[in-house]
């Protein structure tokens, strides 16, 4: 209890050196937290060791009040004096420029924190630079998101920054610039840095906004991956990437055993691209989740793809094609894959044209008990003798944008409602919650 106990006293005796009214969500989430270390005390169990902050905009059952740039002075110096608290999440508050260097001179100074999430702020360039400046002496923070926050301009590069301070930095392990509006200049800055990076584990640059048809993004980051050891996972969506982009990451690829999770959704890949991809897959290299959805696969797409994994793949563990314009034949190949390939358990099909042969066979997949419901975004169900598939809420990114507050499937760490709850922060892949 004292952990809880002393962060208490810090906020009170932080509010009254700023001459400020407690902000009553901090308030509310540190009482939740004591009650939850006293009721486990009475059950004789642990005490928590570390405190996940949860202080998100969007959740009506817990904002009273969201976070502005006034508050940030309150929670940089409250935080400052704090060993207890190790995330922070800060996700869809209205903090401009200003709170973020508050909040940025902090992370200079801070030695516990390890997670820090400001997804969807109002941030713009400056706020970038500030934290990015932050990570040249920051030694323990391990996430940073900042997906959604319009981070560059023409005249300004928030994310050249970013590039700069991974050239330093040696701690931070998962950064998120995903819908930033990127230019350029500062994705080739990112997938050069990382050429020589050795600590980041993950990275999402989606949607950047790119000037070229070129692709020379995707160039430089397939070389960087062809060498790369370290990362894990990458997220590329909304890349405009056509094949050419593919053959590019297929053939560096080829070389890397160390990437698990590729996101290349939202491109315009077609059957062509899918077939130096799906030649990657008859390499068993360590890739364990292909993200493919939103392309243009079709059947031959979807064909290549069920070939690989039926005679050669033995690593691919999740794998989605939602949304593909994929008929019968490329659908039905999939499922007799999956019925001499046993290492793919996850398999997403929504949004493709689901007629009653696709239907049936992975109606059949599930009677046979291969493919587990939990594990795929379509149900089987019969009208008057016909099979159909209709659409479960299941996905590999189900609390990216949001945090669940009802059902069985809330987020270990995230308050619970209409009793929420904190707890700790996630260990589990940051970008998706599809664990492998």
């Amino acid at each position: 209890m004292s952990d809880i106990l002393s962060s208490l006293f810090h906020f009170e005796t932080s509010c009254t050196e700023l001459g400020v009214k407690p902000h009553p969500y901090i308030a509310k989430m540190l009482d939740r937290e004591k009650d939850q270390n006293a009721l486990a005390q009475a059950k004789g169990e642990d005490f928590n060791s570390s405190m996940h902050l949860y202080l998100a905009g969007n959740n009506q059952l817990l904002c009273e009040k969201r976070f502005t740039d006034k508050d940030c002075p309150l929670l940089a110096k409250f935080l400052d004096k704090n060993s207890f608290i190790t995330s922070v999440d800060l996700r869809y508050n209205n903090i401009t420029d200003a709170g973020a260097k508050v909040l940025g001179n902090m992370l200079a100074r801070n030695t516990t924190l390890k997670e820090l999430n400001l997804m969807c702020n109002d941030i713009g360039p400056a706020g970038a630079e500030s934290l990015a400046k932050a990570l040249h002496t920051n030694e323990t923070l391990r996430l940073l998101r900042l997906n959604g926050n319009k981070l560059e301009t023409k005249e300004h590069k928030g994310g050249m920054h970013f590039a700069q301070a991974l050239q330093i930095n040696t701690s931070l392990e998962h950064l998120d610039l995903g819908d930033t509006d990127l230019r350029t200049e500062s994705v080739i800055a990112l997938g050069t840095v990382l050429l020589h990076n050795s600590t980041i584990k993950s990275i999402n640059v989606n949607r950047p906004i790119l000037f070229t048809h070129m692709e020379e993004p995707t160039v430089h980051f397939a070389k960087m991956l062809k060498v790369n050891t370290t990362i894990k996972e990458i997220h590329l969506e909304k890349y405009d990437m056509r094949d050419f982009g593919a053959f590019r990451l297929a053939e560096n690829l080829m070389h890397n055993f160390t990437l698990t999770y590729i996101n290349l959704s939202c491109n315009r890949i077609t059957r062509d691209g899918t077939k130096e991809l799906a030649n990657l897959l008859q390499h068993n290299t360590g890739l364990e989740m292909l993200d493919l959805g939103y392309n243009r696969l079709e059947d031959d797409g979807a064909m290549h793809i069920a070939e690989a994994i039926t005679h050669c793949n033995t690593t691919l563990k999740c794998l989605v094609i939602v949304h593909n314009n994929i008929s019968s034949p490329g659908l039905c190949a999939i499922a007799d894959a999956m019925k001499t390939n046993m290492s793919l358990t996850n398999i997403y099909i929504w949004g493709n044209n689901h007629e009653e042969p696709a239907c049936i066979a992975f109606d059949n997949l599930v009677k046979t008990g291969r493919l587990d419901m939990r594990n795929t975004d379509v149900q089987p169900y019969i009208v008057d003798g016909v099979t159909y598939l209709c659409e479960l809420n299941h996905g590999i990114q189900r609390h990216y944008y949001y945090a669940g507050v009802y059902g069985d499937d809330v987020p270990e760490w995230q308050p619970r409602g209409p009793n929420p709850r904190s707890g700790r922060a996630s260990d589990s892949i940051p970008f998706s919650s599809f664990e492998l």
